[in-house]
């Protein structure tokens, strides 16, 4: 970091909250140019429930950690982490041979192999009978059911994106102790209530004893409650619930199991909502995602236990509600909303700690411009209420594809139309058969996530028409030349179970690995 010899445009930033979003924020905002003239302070009350669990994370989450300088071998052990590819989808689609696909996170690899999974995708869209399911298409899904790591040899120069698994209460805690070995300044009481001055803004924070926390700025990083953007400062709520019907969670763990760990969540459509599974290394992390206008909380906690086949087991179970929408506005007044204060989309593509990156990140940026005007506000607000809407729209498009009929509940998704207009329109031009990645890459619509994403969901569940006649003499992609690339490619990367057991620090892991079982099989880049 180049330190700036400007002063900061505010001098002391209260945060309150700890968790995974108020110790991360801490971080970032510990980071910047301004160093040790930016005081930051962290109220974290001692007793403060935070939701934890097991978490999963985008591939954002790597580039954190790259950014603050911790290695993997540091903080994945202290967390129970493990890796994580993507995301298999199972039971969302009914229509044949699309009954379950795999969301990859993008890798160097696709450049090899995904402008022939888009030709047969767009083939397909026209009628022709080709291949255009995405899994057999991607390293990604290969690795990740395979039970490796990836974390590619250092002969096998191709980087694959990647997210973690890990406990998020472990890791909220790993964050804290980071920041306060960087100067940032813990405070651990309740707070009461904030008074605001006569312009209306946050004064300071009445804590309980009777003493105040005076800042010049103010983070609400205080989850669901939204103690700041929503209670003090009585910022209007945008509610989701019109497009996504998901409002309670029910967590449950298990034990570790023998065989391969997989590097991937899976997201299992049950009748009222979705089951995840993801493993970390303590065990499997396991909840349900449902709609309480649909079943109530003793029935889905029923369905939950038969799907883990748990109906006999003493395994205790947590009930949670949830809120999806956002904030009106993020950055009210002098006060900005982080994590799930600022909003939240539900869990299905794991996008929270994503949108907490971004919000502080630029947070920062803005903080090192030194502007913190009314017009910086409303570029701030506005470059966040795009990417939530747009990640709101990618997970509602999970819904609407769906083609089961067995419950109301996967009907009325399938027949919900309150959806963005952003959202038909990408719709319309699917349905029409025309490609839809010049409008995502142009931001006509499609902006919650990137191409691959896109045509993997849709292509994943079969939205596809009918197959024309003569379509099956079409030609479409070299699927045995992919299948021999992904094959080959395979033993480059390392036993997930067996990395994790000694990750190596991160500016040698690659040098480090050495599986003798696969060294005569070892894909070089001349091989490719």
């Amino acid at each position: 970091m180049q330190y700036s010899p400007t002063e900061p445009p505010v001098k002391h930033i209260a945060i309150v909250g700890g968790g995974t979003a108020g110790w991360m924020t801490a971080l970032l905002l510990s980071a910047s140019k301004f160093g040790a003239r930016l005081k930051v302070t962290v109220l974290d009350a001692p007793k403060a429930a935070i939701v934890g669990g097991g978490e999963g994370s985008t591939p954002w989450l790597r580039g954190f950690f790259d950014s603050m300088g911790i290695a993997e071998a540091e903080w994945m052990p202290a967390c129970d982490a493990t890796y994580k590819s993507g995301i298999t989808f199972d039971g969302w689609s009914t229509r044949p041979g699309h009954e379950s696909w795999f969301h990859p996170f993008p890798s160097m690899l696709d450049n090899l192999t995904m402008p022939q999974f888009l030709r047969n995708v767009h083939a397909r869209l026209n009628g022709a009978d080709v291949h255009a399911h995405p899994d057999r298409f991607f390293m990604s899904q290969r690795v990740a059911v395979a039970g490796r790591a990836p974390l590619p040899a250092h002969e096998f120069p191709f980087d694959l994106g990647y997210g973690y698994h890990f406990d998020a209460t472990l890791l909220a805690a790993f964050l804290r102790a980071k920041a306060l070995q960087r100067g940032v300044v813990h405070v651990a009481r309740h707070m009461n209530s904030a008074t605001l001055d006569e312009r209306g803004d946050i004064r300071a924070l009445e804590l309980d004893g009777g003493d105040s926390l005076a800042a010049d700025f103010f983070v609400d990083c205080s989850g669901l409650a939204s103690l700041l953007i929503g209670q003090a400062l009585k910022t209007p709520y945008v509610s989701f619930s019109d497009v996504l019907f998901n409002d309670a969670v029910i967590a449950m763990p298990t034990p570790d199991h023998d065989g391969p760990l997989m590097s991937q969540t899976v997201s299992t459509g049950l009748k009222h909502g979705w089951a995840w599974r993801l493993p970390l290394t303590s065990g499997n992390s396991n909840g349900y995602v449902y709609s309480s206008a649909h079943v109530s909380a003793d029935a889905a906690e029923t369905e939950l236990r038969a799907h883990l086949g748990l109906l006999d087991a003493d395994v205790p179970a947590r009930h949670l509600k949830m809120r999806v929408g956002r904030h009106a506005k993020h950055w009210n007044r002098n006060c900005v909303a982080i994590g799930l204060s600022q909003g939240f989309i539900e869990p299905l593509e794991v996008t929270t700690l994503m949108f907490v990156q971004r919000a502080a990140a630029s947070f920062v940026d803005v903080l090192e411009r030194g502007d913190l005007g009314e017009a910086a506000q409303a570029a701030f607000n506005g470059g966040l209420d795009a990417r939530v809407d747009g990640e709101r729209d990618y997970v509602v498009a999970h819904y609407k594809s769906n083609s089961r009929t067995d419950t109301d509940y996967w009907r009325a998704n399938a027949a919900n139309d309150a959806l963005s207009e952003s959202l038909q329109l990408l719709l319309r031009t699917w349905f029409a058969s025309q490609p839809i990645a010049p409008g995502i890459e142009n931001g006509s619509f499609g902006t919650g996530c990137d191409t691959l994403s896109w045509y993997c969901l849709l292509a994943g569940v079969g939205l596809f028409p009918e197959v024309r006649q003569g379509g099956a003499n079409e030609a479409g992609a070299d699927l045995a030349g992919i299948d021999d690339l992904i094959r080959r490619s395979t033993p480059n990367f390392p036993d997930h179970r067996a990395w994790l057991r000694d990750i190596p620090p991160h500016a040698e892991r690659v040098n480090l690995w050495r599986q003798p079982a696969d060294a005569g099989r070892r894909v070089t880049l001349g091989a490719l």
